[in-house]
């Protein structure tokens, strides 16, 4: 998969992700071209919540993708593609960070034209906003840093997230709720605004 570029006009918007899976599992590359193209930014997005260096992300991309190649006949449907692609993105995930623990790189620089902002002093002020709250995520176990993404980076359901990780919703609300009460011990309330 390394290397793999689709031509930049196969999207078709009017072709359903089911549709795209089930072509995918009878092996069609045009409608494999269409879905990389479709989910390879969602799923980069995801992955570059979890690993920090760039390289792993793009080789972790590309094995999500190709999982998705090799097992699209086994959708069963039960769940939306994206839930099903992001699952995928999941477990890859954890093994990237265990590679990416072995690489010793710095954090993704970010650029000023990234945060469409004329200002340089909000661009500054962004990026040590965005700093603190990467390190606060870090803080996290996986588990519960898994599902604060999944919800407010990804906009997934709690049940959608069950069904990406594996457990139930239940587990999901208590992992968001530990979760929280570790973020509130980081981010205390401000008094001044009582």
């Amino acid at each position: 998969m390394k290397g793999f570029m689709p031509h930049p006009n196969v999207l078709d918007d009017d072709l359903a992700d089911t549709e795209l899976i089930r072509r995918v599992a009878a092996l069609d590359r045009k409608a494999f071209e269409i879905l990389y193209e479709r989910y390879r930014p969602r799923v980069y997005r995801y992955l570059s919540s979890q690993i920090r260096q760039p390289e792993i992300i793009e080789e972790t991309v590309d094995d999500v993708m190709m999982v998705v190649w090799e097992t699209a006949s086994r959708f069963n449907g039960t769940s939306a593609v994206s839930t099903w692609i992001l699952g995928i993105a999941h477990y890859k995930a954890l093994k990237g960070r265990a590679r990416a623990a072995t690489v010793d790189a710095g954090f993704q620089e970010t650029s000023p034209a990234e945060f469409n902002t004329n200002s340089p002093d909000a661009y500054y002020e962004r990026r040590e906003l965005t700093d603190v709250i990467l390190r606060a995520l870090d803080t996290l176990p996986p588990e519960q840093r898994a599902v604060v993404e999944l919800t407010y980076y990804h906009d997934l359901s709690y049940r959608e997230i069950g069904e990406i990780l594996k457990c139930p919703v239940n587990t999901v609300k208590t992992r968001m709720l530990h979760a929280r009460q570790r973020l509130a011990l980081l981010f205390p309330a401000d008094p001044s605004n009582n």
